[in-house]
Parts: structure tokens; C-alpha cells; sequence
């Protein structure tokens, strides 16, 4: 028989271990071009273009 605890563990204790498992928002920055919001180092899906450039053709 293997280990087993011998007493349950309390609800604050068990919300402590958790308290580092919550997600981060992405990080949001302003497209140069057309002056949406996109994720930071992605292309913006709103106007296609990255770092100045275009690098996709987005369909309106």
C-alpha cells in the first residue's frame, strides 16, 4: 500500500498551492498601420501588416 495522507488538506491550503496557476492576459500593443490592438510580435489580423510591413492580404 502506498502513501496516503492522513488528514485532508484544508481549502486555504489547497488555494494557496493554486495561487501561482492563474494565466497572464496577453501582452496588447497598437498597430502602427491602422491603429488596432493585436498581441505584441504578431502579425495584426486586423490589417495584416508587421512591423511596418504587409505579410498577409486580409479580406474585409
Amino acid at each position: 500500500m502506498g502513501p496516503l495522507p492522513k488528514r485532508k488538506h484544508s481549502r486555504a491550503r489547497r488555494n494557496k498551492r493554486r495561487s501561482h496557476d492563474a494565466l497572464t492576459p496577453n501582452h496588447l500593443v497598437i498597430c502602427e498601420s491602422c491603429g488596432e490592438y493585436h498581441v505584441a510580435h504578431r502579425v495584426c489580423p486586423k490589417c495584416g501588416t508587421y512591423k511596418g510591413e504587409t505579410v498577409i492580404e486580409v479580406e474585409d
